[in-house]
């Protein structure tokens, strides 16, 4: 339509040069869609967008169009114009269709007076908002009072309870330590307890042999007396009964026809045999006080109470008194089988030791090997004549001037945890009311500290027990005085 209206002016007025108008015209289809591509790039939240750029193709397309057909008045080529032209209408029937697609939403846009209303709407939200927003800062604010006040309040019950805390853990270590004390004092007192109980109880045991021993030496001394005056006069007697049996035999061979009287004296009192049966009663009497006279003798010295110190003694002595005093339980008796001992002495020297004490080690291991040989003779009458029971003693002499004294048996033996304990104070295995536990650990005691020597025990299941005793046949001065203040402080 512009190009209408200037080519009617331009050919009623002939004389105007409207070239520069023509340019300007131009510039003006070309500055509206530069115009719009700036408003969309500055403003790109705006609607529609495609819309505003569909109008600036054709504009685009419109000034490219005048532009030609200005340069066709100077040059005239048809098929451009008529090109551009095609074009042109192109865009401005798109630009119709989208605009008809526009229609709608155009029209569903709200008008100035409901923008307006909105607006207002939207002010009041914001300012009902903002006094929301002061009330909920200042409400923040109290609320933050609020905390930083109970903040300080659990500080300072954090704080309190951190003392306490550090308190009790304090007390807590405290009292383990004490508890710890209490329980080393407690250990202590029960070692102490358990060695007074030991001691007590080995005292005890200590008094009663010592008591036995001297009921036993007064035994065997009232007994001495009486036995010898009897051993003595036995010979007397014998000789005495010798010379009046001889007087009656002479008398019978010079007056072998007596009276009637006589001769039923004769009859009545067995002449003949209290002859003959007399002398060997006086024999028999003889061995009986002989007998009595070895058992007493045994009595003194296994009775001996260690009281001047230690001697040289009889090692052979002691065993031989105390198999004596044993020799009842050695014998067989009902079903139970006899305990054979077989004795394979060397050539033992006199040994510096406490005799008393030695012996009350050799009747407790000897003791100890009768009542296991007894317990394990429960058999039938076959298999114990097969299988005899025997205690084996033997001594020698080793190399550093040792004796040595081994005492066997061929009895059931002992395991390994039986064998680690049997020096134990208070153990046994024998029934309750049966044995004290002391005997064995009494007698290592008195081997291992009053003797420097040493007891050993070799042991195992079917193989029977063997005890080795191991004593210097000749103490040191120092070990001897040492043992010597030991003995008299017990």
């Amino acid at each position: 339509m512009i190009s209408l209206a200037i080519a009617a002016v331009s050919a009623n007025s002939g004389m105007l040069n409207w070239e520069w108008l023509q340019v300007i015209i131009v510039v003006a289809y070309y500055a509206i869609p530069t115009m719009l591509v700036y408003s969309l790039y500055k403003g790109r939240d705006i609607p529609f967008q495609w819309m505003f750029l569909v109008f600036g193709a054709f504009f685009v397309t419109c000034g490219t169009t005048y532009a030609i057909q200005t340069w066709s008045l100077w040059f005239p080529e048809s098929l451009i114009s008529e090109f551009m032209t095609a074009i042109t209408a192109f865009v401005a029937g798109s630009s119709v269709l989208l605009l008809l697609t526009l229609m709608p939403f155009a029209l569903a846009l709200p008008s100035p007076a409901r923008l307006e209303a909105a607006n207002l709407a939207l002010e009041n939200e914001i300012a009902e908002r903002r006094k929301a927003e002061t009330a909920l800062a200042e409400l923040a604010g109290l609320l933050e009072q609020r905390v930083q006040a109970r903040t300080g309040k659990l500080c300072r019950a954090n704080n309190y309870l951190i003392k306490e805390v550090q308190e009790r853990k304090k007390a807590k270590k405290a009292l383990q330590q004490s508890e710890a004390e209490l329980r080393i004092k407690a250990r202590e007192l029960e070692r102490a307890l358990q060695k007074l109980q030991e001691s007590q109880a080995q005292l005890v045991h200590t008094e009663k042999l010592s008591a036995l021993g001297e009921l036993t030496a007064g035994i065997a001394h009232e007994i001495n007396n009486p036995i010898n005056f009897i051993d003595a006069n036995i010979s007397y007697a014998h000789n005495y009964v010798k010379d009046l049996l001889g007087l009656v035999n002479l008398y019978g061979k010079y007056y072998p026809n007596p009276a009637e009287e006589i001769q039923e004296e004769i009859e009545t009192i067995e002449l003949d045999f209290l002859s003959e049966d007399l002398p060997k009663l006086l024999a028999s009497m003889k061995v009986g006080t002989d007998r009595i006279c070895a058992i007493v003798a045994s009595m003194r010295n296994f009775s001996r109470l260690d009281t001047d110190g230690m001697k040289f003694a009889s090692i052979h002595e002691g065993i031989d008194s105390t198999l004596l005093i044993l020799q009842h339980r050695l014998k067989a008796n009902g079903k139970s089988p006899g305990i054979e001992v077989i004795k394979q002495y060397g050539d033992l020297p006199l040994v510096e030791c406490y005799a008393g004490q030695l012996n009350q080690v050799f009747m407790n291991i000897i003791s100890n090997a009768i009542d296991v040989l007894r317990d394990s003779s429960n058999l039938s009458v076959a298999s114990v004549q097969k299988n005899f029971l025997t205690i084996q003693i033997s001594t020698e002499v080793a190399e550093g001037d040792r004796a040595i004294v081994r005492i066997s048996d061929n009895g059931p033996g002992m395991t390994e945890e039986v064998k680690a304990k049997i020096f134990n104070h208070f153990f046994t295995t024998k029934p309750a009311g049966k044995g004290t536990g002391l005997g064995l650990s009494i007698s290592c005691e008195i081997v291992r500290e009053k003797h420097c020597g040493c007891l050993e025990c070799f042991s195992g299941l079917g193989e029977g027990t063997e005890f080795i005793i191991s004593l210097p046949i000749r103490q040191k001065r120092l070990e001897t005085s040492r043992l010597v203040e030991m003995q008299e402080a017990v």
